[in-house]
């Protein structure tokens, strides 16, 4: 009977999400209403319930989400002080007579954002702040629009440095060091196939990714590369002070994630943004997106802790890892049963549960587990653009205007899954892209 509560418990989460009902609450509430079925059918024990505050309370304090608001903050203060905008209005420019320059923008920004944040939720948020109103302003597609800033996004969970990438390092037993080295040529790889994507459709579909109007790039070159070199540098040195404080070990993602945003606010100040009507605009954004994030993580953690409990996991593994089929079969085995398990779990539970089950048998098979775990961290990120329970949809939900329906945001995410795909694909047929640097 247990062997149905699981499948049942997914099934009813569905109708609730499709009713409309909030993620977060759907999860919790179907957690707390399957809890009491399993208790009352022998099949659930209720001492797991006693984990759930645990769980809370590791998610408040654990120190690695604080960096959540601190990028958020800075997300938004770029945003509000509407350097964000110039940045990406002004790299627009430089692809001002090419369709698709605006979104060649957000890809470079977002890459950007995205190693600089190391954390999905913040890189998704942020981005939908900035770069969506500037995208949708232009008469870009939705669709587009919201696929890309989830795609650019989400980033964050294959390029280093990775929160990721050093989780997987730490269960598979390798350096840290060398799944960066790893990820480094897939990440890039990843950011320029999304670009590709978006040429593709300049060409076939001009109207969804038009050029800027005459009007937004009617400057000179001199004032142009003035322009460039004005929005363009700030924000770069401010990412990069992120970023090389993480790589030289000076700082954690936490006081990184402080830097930026004070970085963010002498930028704002030395434009001349910094007003009181922006510092609390920014405050406000941040204290409500931080806590529909940490709402959405509690109430997956509930869902997550009932669905093992009842045997969840243990139905999911079996379903899908006893296929036959030497390497071939079990990279098959590995990546779909990655894949499913993220619509509905936490990459961090997907690595502490499932990731301890494949080392063993990756060892025995002779695979290389630097080249497994980039692998694995493209098919984390894939899961967090998988409709209907992708998390860089929810958290482009969260901040998304209401003309843009869920629907389009689903729509918008298939062809960059595709990419994830071919990303996949070629990273198995061609290993040297991750082991050439750690050869």
């Amino acid at each position: 009977m247990e062997n149905w509560l699981s499948p049942l418990m997914f099934v009813v989460l569905l109708g609730l999400i499709f009713s409309g009902y909030p993620v977060a609450f759907a999860m919790a509430g179907t957690a707390m209403i399957f809890s009491i079925v399993g208790i009352s059918l022998g099949f659930f024990d209720w001492n797991l319930l006693y984990a759930m505050f645990d769980r809370s309370y590791g998610i408040m304090s654990n120190g690695v989400l604080l960096a959540v608001p601190f990028f958020l903050f800075m997300g938004a203060m770029l945003e509000k002080s509407r350097l964000a905008e110039d940045l990406l209005k002004t790299i627009g420019q430089l692809f001002g007579p090419v369709r698709g320059g605006l979104g060649f923008a957000v890809i470079f920004v977002g890459a950007l954002l995205a190693a600089a944040t190391g954390v999905a939720a913040a890189s998704v948020v942020a981005m939908g702040m900035i770069s969506l109103p500037v995208m949708l302003r232009y008469g870009y597609s939705k669709e587009i629009s919201s696929g890309l800033i989830i795609a650019s996004g989400t980033l964050c969970q294959i390029i280093p440095p990775s929160l990721v990438l050093i989780v997987l390092a730490d269960q598979m037993g390798i350096s840290v060091i060398d799944i960066f080295k790893g990820a480094l040529t897939p990440g890039v790889m990843l950011a320029g196939m999304y670009a590709i994507y978006i040429m593709i459709m300049a060409m076939v579909k001009g109207d969804a990714v038009p050029a800027l109007p005459k009007e937004a790039r009617s400057v000179s070159s001199g004032d142009l590369l003035r322009k460039v070199s004005f929005a363009l540098l700030p924000p770069l040195v401010l990412i990069l002070l992120v970023l090389g404080s993480m790589f030289g070990g000076i700082a954690t993602p936490t006081e990184a994630g402080a830097l930026g945003a004070v970085g963010a606010m002498i930028l704002a100040f030395l434009n001349k943004r910094l007003s009181r009507h922006c510092i609390r605009e920014t405050m406000i954004y941040t204290t409500k997106l931080t806590s529909m994030i940490f709402i959405l993580l509690i109430g997956s953690t509930a869902f997550a802790l009932v669905f093992r409990g009842l045997y969840g996991d243990i139905w999911v593994e079996g379903l899908l890892t006893n296929l036959p089929g030497g390497i071939v079969g079990f990279l098959v085995v590995a990546n779909l049963a990655i894949f499913i398990l993220g619509f509905f779990i936490d990459f961090f539970e997907i690595v502490f549960i499932i990731i301890p089950l494949l080392v063993p048998a990756a060892s025995l098979l002779g695979i290389d587990l630097v080249w497994f775990s980039v692998m694995i961290g493209i098919n984390l990120q894939t899961s967090f653009l998988t409709p209907p329970f992708g998390f860089g949809i929810f958290f482009l939900r969260g901040v998304a205007p209401k003309e843009i329906e869920t629907s389009q945001i689903y729509r918008g995410v298939l062809p960059f899954i595709a990419i994830q795909a071919i990303g996949i694909l070629m990273i198995i047929i061609f290993p040297e892209l991750v082991t050439w640097l750690t050869d």
